[in-house]
């Protein structure tokens, strides 16, 4: 395989961006926020019990297990996030505090280097006996993750040699040698996480545990039908739900053609493949990556990039059935599948994978967090009638107004993780190549083979349409700069020091290949018209329908601008779509104003009737998605009907 691109590190890249930084600036705020529930101290919230656990498992309170069995990884989640925070910005009260959760970790942690404050509580003797729904791994992933990015971040390595310890325990315990168990997780996640530890220690038994892992999820016998065959085994989960695709074995990975089974799963499943497949240079597990995407992308991904469309199981269903009202769309599941583009577009250097990572950060990631940093949601439709949604029992997954916390909080920290890494996603690097991935004004430092480069963007992105880049080197510095050419957008003309740049456009990537001295200008203007998007008529929910992008942001409309009764607006399709900058609104964002009609409530009380309602000409006012109900509780559509002449 080509040599694969890798990201600049956090502490090279600072961001000062239009879009992003008002999210950014949140992080810390957020993570103390964060802290607080951990510790059950937020007042008319749902307890976490994360901390109580693990101060009881190393016996420093009295009490019980409380919350999920897998209650230990939003910890881990949020230590990785400060890791992230502290690699850019020095917090020392914040470290601090991570450093005494450090403490209360290692002192649960038992002798033989096990670390899980389910079994060591609620069931202790029964550790691995129920790999398919108690989640001991997935938990380990996450704690090997935020090991690596403590260690990164602040030199200590006293979380990672916990880590190490824990890991090599299971090492010892899984494999295919006699008297180790042939399993793997029900909740993939520490496939990926074994390469991050195999590349922080050199160690190439994580890498090969990762692999096994990989290699055994599916094989007949299925070590889940083993596993629950045994005596005493029990399980609450309606089989019909939690089936064999729900936790992706209905086949080995290899074999794999669709997305199924739980989306969370199958998207950090398929970044640990994606992770093994370059490590080991199987060719056949980057094919099945590449299929799997390709069907998410093409047949089962919302317009906003969510994915899972049916609530019972958070999962995958079929080919276009994608409804709005009742989706899952997990917030988790848009990190995950930002994760997985991340790790194709390193790979394969292909601009596809860029565009599916914007997508999905753009809009589902943010929409699960307030812009004050302290509400989220975990389920994101593209449609809400609140007084529906509140009383229907078919839409008891969705909230129509971000929450305080959750029992089940996997959202919040992993949100916050990615929003204090999102310097990893801007750009992509190797010994002769700079790629531009996304588009946000910051300063970035690397190196491109032994030269040391300065990159410096300018935009305002995806609000205007032009983008500067300013390229500074001490000394020659042949490399390849590549900017990507968004999908959605139309490269309308580049300059490079005031001269017209004509350039090889490979994979999506404008590439920019000079011998760089001193101090070069890249100026590049897109074409980023307001668009009509229109779904495959296979798309039931959407037949007759219509959304607006501006860029990656899907814009919707809301109650706060247009009233109640959405679903009555009708978009003409030669409405004139207004862009206006609106300063007082969030901030500062982009808004789209269209002359339409809407269906007039005309007072007749009458369920049904026998001549058409009257239409009455209405403006419509359109917001970026992922700020809905930032403004109070009320109805929110993405998807409006058309009006045809």
């Amino acid at each position: 395989m080509q040599k694969r691109m890798q990201s600049l590190p956090l502490k090279n890249v600072k961001i000062d961006d239009l879009y992003w930084s008002r999210y950014i600036s949140k992080v810390p705020a957020g993570l103390d926020y964060q802290w607080e529930a951990l510790n059950d101290r937020l007042p008319d919230t749902e307890k976490s019990y994360c901390m109580h656990n693990f101060k009881v498992a190393a016996g420093m309170e009295q009490g019980e297990f409380g919350g999920m069995c897998f209650q230990d990884s939003d910890v881990a989640k949020w230590l990785e996030g400060v890791a992230y925070y502290l690699e850019t910005n020095p917090d020392p009260a914040l470290e601090k505090t991570a450093d005494e959760a450090i403490e209360i970790i290692g002192k649960a942690q038992q002798e033989d280097g096990y670390l899980n404050t389910y079994f060591t509580l609620a069931e202790p003797g029964k550790r691995w006996s129920s790999l398919r729904d108690r989640h001991e791994l997935y938990c380990a992933g996450h704690f090997i993750e935020a090991a690596v990015a403590y260690y990164n971040a602040t030199g200590k390595d006293r979380l990672l040699k916990i880590i190490c310890r824990y890991v090599d325990l299971i090492c010892d315990t899984f494999g295919g040698e006699e008297g180790k168990i042939p399993g793997y997780p029900g909740h993939p996640e520490i496939e990926l996480a074994l390469v991050k530890l195999y590349h922080a220690t050199g160690e190439r038994r994580y890498l090969d545990l990762a692999k096994f892992f990989v290699d055994e999820r599916g094989k007949e016998p299925l070590y889940f039908d083993i596993e629950k065959n045994r005596p005493g085994y029990t399980s609450a989960f309606d089989p019909r739900i939690f089936n064999h695709t729900y936790y992706q074995v209905h086949a080995p990975v290899r074999e794999q053609d669709t997305a199924e089974g739980h989306a969370v799963r199958n998207t950090y499943l398929f970044t640990g493949v994606a992770d093994v497949a370059y490590e080991t240079g199987d060719e056949s597990l980057l094919k099945a990556c590449e299929t799997v995407f390709d069907n998410i992308v093409q047949k089962r991904m919302y317009l906003t990039g969510s994915i899972g469309s049916a609530a019972a199981g958070e999962r995958f269903s079929a080919d276009y059935d994608l409804p709005n009202h009742s989706n899952y769309s997990e917030s988790c599941a848009s990190v995950a599948l930002a994760m997985f583009a991340k790790r194709m577009l390193e790979i394969k250097r292909d601009a596809k994978y860029a565009d599916v990572m914007e997508n999905a950060l753009y809009n589902t990631v943010l929409a699960g967090i307030s812009l004050e940093g302290n509400r989220f949601f975990y389920v994101n439709p593209l449609e809400v009638v609140p007084e529906i949604a509140d009383k229907s029992t078919d839409l008891e997954h969705v909230k129509t107004e971000r929450q305080k916390w959750f029992g089940c909080a996997c959202c919040p920290p992993n949100i916050i993780r990615t929003l204090a890494s999102m310097g990893q996603y801007i750009y992509s690097a190797d010994d002769d190549n700079l790629f531009v991935n996304l588009y946000l004004s910051n300063e970035a430092t690397c190196k491109i083979g032994e030269r040391d480069v300065t990159v410096a963007v300018k935009t305002r992105y995806p609000y205007d349409s032009g983008v500067e880049i300013r390229v500074k080197t001490d000394s020659d510095a042949p490399f390849t700069l590549a900017l990507r050419l968004p999908g959605h957008a139309f490269l309308n003309r580049i300059v490079v020091d005031g001269a017209p740049a004509h350039e090889v456009l490979e994979k999506g990537y404008i590439k920019l290949k000079r011998n760089w001295k001193g101090e070069s200008v890249v100026q590049i203007l897109f074409d980023l018209p307001v668009q009509r998007i229109y779904a495959n008529p296979k798309v039931r929910a959407d037949i007759g329908k219509v959304a607006l992008v501006k860029g990656p942001a899907v814009y919707c409309l809301e109650e706060a601008d247009n009233g109640e009764n959405l679903g009555a607006f009708e978009l003409p399709d030669d409405a004139v779509l207004r862009e206006e900058y609106d300063e007082t609104l969030f901030g500062g964002t982009m808004t789209i104003t269209a002359e339409g009609f809407k269906v007039a409530d005309d007072g007749d009380s009458s369920l049904y009737r026998t001549t058409p309602p009257r239409k009455e000409r209405a403006e419509m006012k359109f917001i970026p998605y992922c700020y809905w109900n930032n403004r109070g509780k009320g109805e929110m559509l993405v998807w409006i009907r058309r009006e045809v002449k």
